[in-house]
């Protein structure tokens, strides 16, 4: 299920919408060796991009998570982080839909 009031206050913030845009074209995005297409990007490399702390990076992720705009894989002492296209998907459709 989607929940269109908790995507709508992660979208609220610009760092925020960066991740999303980063990861819909990582290699765009991040140099090589800083993405394995299998999982996701690395959390360290989008704290590399954005310029923050780690703890700031992380909240930040949390709440795309927490959303449901992303997904974490943990493998081994990496965590890798990729968009949930579904939920994005429904979400569009539902802002198309009602506004």
């Amino acid at each position: 299920m989607v929940d269109a009031n908790l995507i709508h206050k992660a979208l609220a913030n610009p760092l925020r919408r960066d991740i999303l845009t980063w990861l819909k074209a990582p290699a765009e995005a991040f140099p090589q060796g800083h993405v394995d297409f299998g999982h996701g990007v690395p959390v360290g490399a989008i704290q590399t991009r954005s310029g923050l702390s780690q703890s700031t990076v992380s909240a930040h992720v949390a709440v795309l998570v927490e959303a449901g705009l992303l997904v974490s894989t943990r493998v081994g002492q990496w965590i890798f982080l990729a968009r949930n296209e579904d939920v994005i998907r429904r979400f569009a459709e539902q802002i198309w839909l009602h506004l």
